[in-house]
């Protein structure tokens, strides 16, 4: 057999993917090239990888165990590579994060000169809601979650970045007359938009509800803290939002701000991993970067957000 380490990357994406269509853009090659190292992959196995039937793929059984297998053949090469690496005094490996939605707007800041200063540092940032953040982390599949509500179930260690701080917001030009009104009285009368089940926002949301016995007249459901702002942009309700995903839209006054009594909700944002966890190196090396510059972190990227506790 003379298949590439290429040809197994590119395999393993298609699988991933279920699509070649998909697995070219994610590798920045043409469909017909993608379709060609699939097509030399394939020459060298008489049992099927792959199956079109009608417009849709499927892996073969077959497919499947040479996926797993190409998964540790990579893993082996990569290993190689950063043990390389390691003897000439260079800190290399993965980092593994598991962030929640929101969090997309936080983390990179936290990422960027560690990155930059450790190039050979390989990324792997898992961007979901928290329900799957954290079972990440109980799976011991990453080195630390991003989650603004901590897990109640899991024996963690933290570290505090930023306050994350939720706002109700609606619609630049929706007029609404709010004068030291109550919140009771406020969410009597809008519709709400929500955030979707297992998400720290509505969590937090539904604490803030419960405790102040509030009954919110719930308008939407959506899946994503992108498709809430978009929803609020469009007039479509109002919602409560972390002030850091909607920095540019007010900015360009596309969404605004409304005060009510006991908001903004203030929870943190908080960099997680399991207390018994052993670390890597590079894990190590990420945490001690981060308590060493956060504050500077906040300053140059955060500093914004105080105009608003005003």
């Amino acid at each position: 057999m003379n298949f590439t380490l290429q040809q197994l990357k590119v395999f393993m994406l298609v699988v991933q993917n279920q699509s070649i269509t998909k697995a070219s853009e994610e590798l920045h090659m043409t469909q017909p090239a993608v379709s060609i190292q699939i097509k030399n992959l394939q020459a060298q196995f008489d049992i099927a990888l792959i199956e079109i039937v009608g417009r849709k793929l499927y892996i073969t059984d077959f497919g499947r165990e040479l996926y797993q297998i190409a998964d540790r053949i990579l893993k082996e090469v990569a290993s190689i590579n950063y043990q390389t690496q390691s003897f000439k005094g260079i800190l290399s490996g993965r980092l593994k994060l598991s962030v929640v939605s929101t969090g997309k707007y936080v983390m990179p800041y936290y990422l960027k000169d560690f990155l930059k200063a450790n190039p050979s540092i390989d990324l792997l940032m898992d961007v979901t809601n928290k329900t799957k953040v954290i079972k990440s982390l109980e799976h011991n599949e990453v080195d630390f979650s991003l989650v603004s509500v901590l897990p109640e179930t899991l024996n963690i260690e933290q570290e505090i970045l930023v306050a994350n701080k939720l706002f109700l917001t609606c619609a630049a030009d929706t007029e609404i007359k709010i004068t030291q009104q109550s919140s009771k009285a406020v969410f009597d009368s809008i519709p709400l938009i929500y955030r979707e089940e297992g998400s720290g926002t509505r969590v937090t949301m539904q604490r803030y509800f419960e405790k102040a016995n509030i009954v919110p007249h719930v308008k939407l459901e959506l899946t994503s803290s992108e498709a809430v702002k978009q929803a609020v942009m469009a007039d479509l309700g109002f919602s409560i939002q972390s002030i850091l995903s909607i920095k540019n839209e007010l900015k360009q006054k596309d969404i605004k701000i409304i005060r009510v009594k006991g908001l903004p909700l203030i929870e943190n944002w908080r960099l997680i991993w399991l207390k018994q966890k052993k670390m890597s190196e590079v894990a190590k090396a990420f945490l001690i970067f981060i308590q060493k510059n956060k504050e500077a972190i906040y300053q140059k990227n955060f500093s914004w957000i105080e105009q608003y506790d005003k």
